[in-house]
C-alpha cells in the first residue's frame, strides 16, 4: 500500500462519504440515508481462509513485500499513541486522551493488518453500554456523572493485537506430594489442668516423577498498543474470534485505526510467557497428588505463526483534574473497562459519615466509654 493511496467511499447516490454499519456488511450514508453493501469479495470470505505469518521469518523482518505497508502515522505527545491518518488529513484528535495531534511528514512500515473484527455494538449501544458501567461507581465525582448524563459521542477505533499460534510439546522433572496422616498424643492444658490428647497430624510423602505434555495455542492475543493501560485492553475479553474477516479497508469507513507500537518480538515474548503459565498448569494436573513441586521444564516449540489483527473498540475520555481517564467498550461483546476518578470531597462525607454512626451506636451502648452518662430513656432498659 503506497503511502499517498487515499480510500474514499463516495455514496452512489449523493457523493458524501459513506461509513461502515456496525453489526451489519454494509456503508451507510449519513447525508441521504443511502445503503451500499461491502463487495461479497471483501465480505464473503471466511476466517478459516486467512493467512498465517511464519513467526520465524516475521521475527528476521523477512516477511514478503505484499506483507509490508509505509504509513502515516505520528505519536500523540500525551498517551503515545500511534495515530494513524489517511489521505490528506494533517490532525486529528487523539481518540484515547482527546488530545490534537498534527501528522509530520515521515513514514512507517509496518506489518499490514492481516484480519479485523468489525464493529457489531453501534456508538449508542456503546454508550449505553459506558453510562450503565459509570452509573455503577461509588464516590465518581458529579462532573463525571454528569459527563455520562450529557451522552457525549464516543469515538470508534481499531486497535492493533498480534495472534499467536503454536504446537507445543513439553518434557518435564518434579514430585508428586501425597498427603498421609499420624496420630500423636499432645499434652494440652483445660481449665488450668493438663490433659493428654490425641490428634491427627497432615505429612506429605514425595515421590519423584517426570512425563511429557502437549498442547496447541491458537489465538492468544497481545495487545500491540502502548497507548492503553494493558489491564484495560486485555480486560476486554472474550472476542469471538470466528467473526474474524480478511482485512478490507471498507470495514474502516468512519472509524479510525491505531498502528501498533508493541513490537513483534515483545508481542512474541508476552505470548510466549502467557503459554508457558498454561504449560505449567498442565504440568501440575499430569503429576496430580495433593502437591506438585516441578524441577524442570524444557518446551519444543514448532508451527509458529502470527497474524496482525485489528480489534473494534469504543473509546471515550474524560479530564479531571487534570488528568484523563479513558473508558473503553468492546464494540463486539459490549464489555467496558475504564480509570476512574475517585471524589476526595464524597470519600471524606461518607468517613465523616461512618464515623458518626460509630460514634451515635457507642454512646446507645456504651455511653461510659465517651464519658457520657446513659439517655433517660434507656435506664429502663
Amino acid at each position: 500500500m503506497n503511502v499517498t493511496e487515499e480510500y474514499r467511499w463516495p455514496c452512489e447516490q449523493c457523493g458524501a462519504q459513506l461509513r461502515f454499519a456496525p453489526g451489519q456488511t454494509e456503508l451507510t450514508c449519513d447525508h441521504c440515508g443511502h445503503i451500499q453493501t461491502i463487495p461479497a469479495k471483501s465480505a464473503g470470505r471466511r476466517a478459516n481462509a486467512l493467512e498465517e505469518h511464519d513467526l520465524a521469518k516475521g521475527l528476521k523482518d523477512d516477511l514478503p513485500a505484499s506483507a509490508m505497508a509505509e504509513v502515516r502515522t505520528t505519536s500523540c505527545p500525551n498517551c503515545g499513541a500511534q495515530v494513524e491518518f489517511n489521505g490528506a488529513t494533517h490532525a486529528t484528535q487523539c481518540p484515547f486522551c482527546a488530545s490534537p495531534v498534527v501528522v509530520d511528514t515521515g513514514t512507517q512500515r509496518h506489518i499490514k493488518p492481516q484480519a479485523l473484527v468489525p464493529f457489531a455494538l453501534t456508538e449508542v449501544q456503546a454508550r449505553h453500554a459506558m453510562t450503565a458501567w459509570l452509573g455503577r461507581l461509588w464516590f465518581a465525582p458529579n462532573t463525571l456523572l454528569e459527563y455520562a448524563r450529557k451522552g457525549r459521542a464516543m469515538t470508534g477505533i481499531y486497535v492493533p493485537f498480534w495472534s499467536f499460534d503454536a504446537a507445543t510439546r513439553s518434557r518435564y522433572t518434579g514430585q508428586r506430594g501425597e498427603y498421609y496422616y499420624e496420630t500423636r498424643s499432645v499434652t494440652v492444658r483445660v481449665n488450668g489442668q493438663l490433659q493428654a490428647r490425641q490428634e491427627q497430624v497432615r505429612n506429605t510423602r514425595w515421590y519423584s516423577v517426570s512425563g511429557r505434555v502437549a498442547r496447541n495455542f491458537d489465538d492468544v492475543l497481545v495487545m500491540a498498543s502502548t497507548s492503553l493501560p494493558a489491564r484495560l485492553g486485555e480486560e476486554l475479553t472474550p472476542w469471538d474470534m470466528s467473526a474474524l474477516q480478511p482485512y478490507s479497508p471498507e470495514y474502516l469507513a468512519g472509524f479510525q485505526a491505531e498502528g501498533y507500537t508493541v513490537a513483534l518480538a515483545e508481542g512474541d515474548a508476552r505470548a510466549k510467557a502467557r503459554m508457558s503459565d498454561v504449560i505449567v498448569s498442565d504440568v501440575r494436573r499430569d503429576i496430580g497428588g495433593d502437591e506438585q513441586r516441578i524441577g524442570s521444564v524444557d518446551t519444543n516449540w514448532s508451527e509458529e505463526t502470527f497474524k496482525h489483527i485489528l480489534l473494534p473498540i469504543w473509546t471515550a475520555a474524560y479530564k479531571y483534574n487534570g488528568r484523563s481517564y479513558r473508558f473503553l467498550v468492546n464494540g463486539q461483546t459490549g464489555e467496558v473497562q475504564g480509570e476512574r476518578p475517585w471524589s476526595v470531597w464524597k470519600i471524606a462525607f461518607a468517613m465523616l459519615l461512618v464515623a458518626a454512626l460509630v460514634l451515635g451506636v457507642v454512646y446507645l451502648s456504651e455511653p461510659e466509654a465517651l464519658g457520657l452518662q446513659s439517655p433517660d430513656w434507656l435506664n429502663g432498659y
